[in-house]
């Protein structure tokens, strides 16, 4: 099967031979037909598939006809990050050469100023991240009212970034009668039930098993330490393979990325970083460096995991085991894309023994060990030491009568520092000082071991003032 097969105008066929495409995908080939019939698609298939393709060429297609108006976008694409957004709109403008289409991008970084005009003249193609998309609807600079087709991309990174309420709100600001795309590469319940309440009968095209891997990609683990700068030397130590071309370098946390970037500087690494916090220019010239070969290696978190498609990367590391095993999927997928073999390689502390597992029992089969397999940090439990409950195991131990003599001793000292507030009409003990007629008499102490009288009140040490005789009105 070739492109001139699926349906698509001259015009877009054309644009794709001159970027050097002759065969479709798997999931662009079910895909695409299905698209041009207006039909609700929602697309599963591992990352690296050309699923961006998928969904741009036939919106080109659909597009030829028709004008956009002023602050009602005909199409709208939805991305998770800047960076996934920035790609499409790069697409765009890779497959849209032989077209006159107006395309606008909003995403977070960029001044309003600029965004606002692109949209007041009219935009075919709305490109945004959906924080940025609802600031301009929230400042009734947008209208979604006349857009004829949805894409959500990324369907399972928009539930892990907390997305989900801002992509309910935004299919509902759209038409009820558009057309509404879904592509994701893992389906967990939550996706289930938002394609089941914004997807109308839609066609499932599913070219692989949700979350697995290319077959492409030879993955290893090796073992680590948790020590972080243990842990930093053998990256090195592997970071200085002759088989590695390039690579990119995973951790689940911004800090990581800063001080392992740091690192690696310093002991003169071709690096770059990469992560949310850094402001959009910044991000964007790391990833220019890191395509066009000017940097060897990009330390990132998960923010370039989903769907960039940077080519010919030779290695992925995975600094940090990933929390969630889903992120594993993407972030080896960033090698070994079109066909090209590429190496995941993932370094496992003994604190990552239940990440990893949950990682296997996702993609389905084990992942080869480079050296001895690390055990699993050893539990309180595991060791039968009685230290996870310390408390309840010192309650439950029975005392001694010595013990208890002197827990009798303590109580009875504590008890006759404080007044008291009975009176036992047994027994009678002459107070040393003559108490006021109207002070409260005390209990006796419980000392009967003792020879010494007991104390009253307050002993030896009662105020003056307590002595004086209260006057009662009468």
């Amino acid at each position: 099967m070739t492109f001139d097969d699926l349906g698509l105008s001259d015009a877009v066929r054309g644009a794709v031979k001159q970027a050097g495409y002759s065969t479709p995908t798997p999931i662009q080939a079910q895909a695409i037909p299905q698209i041009l019939e207006r039909r609700d698609v929602l697309g599963i298939a591992q990352t690296g598939t050309g699923k961006t393709a998928a969904f741009t060429l036939p919106m080109l297609t659909m597009l030829e006809t028709g004008r956009a108006r002023a602050r009602m976008p005909r199409t709208l694409i939805v991305e998770p990050t800047r960076e996934l957004a920035a790609q499409v709109e790069e697409a765009f403008a890779k497959y849209g050469v032989n077209h006159k289409l107006s395309v606008a991008l909003l995403i977070g970084g960029v001044s309003f100023g600029d965004q606002d005009l692109k949209i007041s003249r009219g935009a075919d193609v709305l490109i945004a991240t959906p924080g940025r998309l609802l600031d301009h609807v929230e400042r009734g600079k947008l209208l979604l009212s006349g857009v004829e087709l949805l894409v959500i991309d990324e369907a399972d990174r928009m539930l892990d970034m907390g997305f989900i309420p801002d992509i309910e709100r935004i299919c509902k600001l759209v038409p009820f009668t558009r057309q509404t795309l879904f592509f994701t590469a893992t389906m967990p319940p939550e996706i289930q039930r938002l394609t089941g309440q914004f997807l109308h009968n839609p066609v499932r095209v599913e070219v692989t098993r949700p979350a697995t891997t290319a077959s492409t990609i030879m993955q290893t683990l090796v073992p680590s330490s948790d020590r972080d700068y243990e842990k930093r030397e053998t990256l090195r130590q592997l970071l200085n393979s002759p088989e590695l071309k390039n690579a990119i370098i995973f951790c689940n946390r911004k800090r990581s990325v800063v001080e392992l970037h740091r690192s690696l500087m310093r002991h003169n690494f071709s690096v770059a970083a990469l992560h949310g916090d850094m402001d959009q220019p910044s991000r964007m010239r790391a990833l220019d460096s890191f395509r066009q070969g000017t940097i060897k290696f990009l330390v990132a978190s998960d923010v370039a995991a989903r769907g960039l498609d940077i080519p010919a990367v030779s290695h992925v590391f995975n600094f940090d085991v990933p929390h969630h095993a889903e992120d594993y999927v993407h972030r080896i997928g960033r090698t070994g894309r079109a066909g090209l073999e590429g190496t995941a390689i993932t370094l496992v502390a003994p604190a990552d023994a239940k990440s990893l597992d949950a990682i296997e029992k996702l993609i389905g089969k084990p992942i080869a060990w480079s050296g001895s397999p690390v055990k699993a940090a050893a539990t309180p439990t595991d060791t039968g030491s009685n230290s996870a409950k310390p408390r309840k195991a010192h309650a439950e131990r029975p005392r001694s009568r010595a013990s208890s003599r002197r827990a009798g001793a303590s109580a009875s000292q504590v008890s006759a520092k404080k007044p008291a507030a009975r009176v036992a009409p047994e027994r009678e003990v002459a107070p040393r000082h003559e108490p006021s007629p109207h002070a409260r008499p005390a209990a006796p102490s419980r000392r009967s071991h003792e020879a010494e009288p007991a104390v009253v009140g307050l002993g030896d040490h009662v105020p003056s003032f307590l002595l004086r005789p209260v006057r009662t009105g009468g």
